[in-house]
């Protein structure tokens, strides 16, 4: 019983998204729309995209692209407004400047630092075992 409702749970997480309450009748429009919000990250989850967040501040800006772009703005121009208003961070794929150094770096320093900590707790291992006296060994 605990496997099934498990399954079950497991099955019903996909229905947890978000709704979409705005939808554009027009396919290729509906389209633009999802794509357009899947390259923008939600500021609350920040691992997501607005596209999929349940946040309510993802929603909104759902809701605010879905506006602009009825209001016939273009891809970039909804971009360049985002940017404006929440800075690089907002771009799921930010450029690669002066201010974005550390989001196209930091996945770097992590695994050198792990390293780092690493190698230390191996060596500091190898010599603890080498100062056991030989009878333990």
């Amino acid at each position: 019983m605990k496997k099934f409702l498990f399954l079950l749970i497991l099955l019903a997480a996909p229905l947890r998204a978000a709704p979409v309450t705005d939808t554009f009748s027009d396919p290729a429009t509906e389209a633009r729309a999802r794509y357009l919000q899947r390259q923008l990250r939600c500021l609350v989850c920040q691992g997501e995209s607005i596209d999929e967040s349940g946040a309510p501040l993802a929603a909104e800006l759902r809701h605010l692209v879905r506006q602009q772009m009825a209001d016939g703005r273009s891809d970039q121009e909804i971009e360049d407004y985002l940017k404006a208003r929440y800075g690089n961070f907002i771009l799921m794929k930010p450029p690669l400047q002066a201010d974005t150094y550390f989001l196209w770096l930091a996945p770097f320093l992590v695994l050198i630092g792990a390293g780092a900590v690493a190698i230390f707790v191996i060596s500091k291992a190898r010599r603890a075992v080498a100062e056991l006296p030989p009878d333990l060994l």
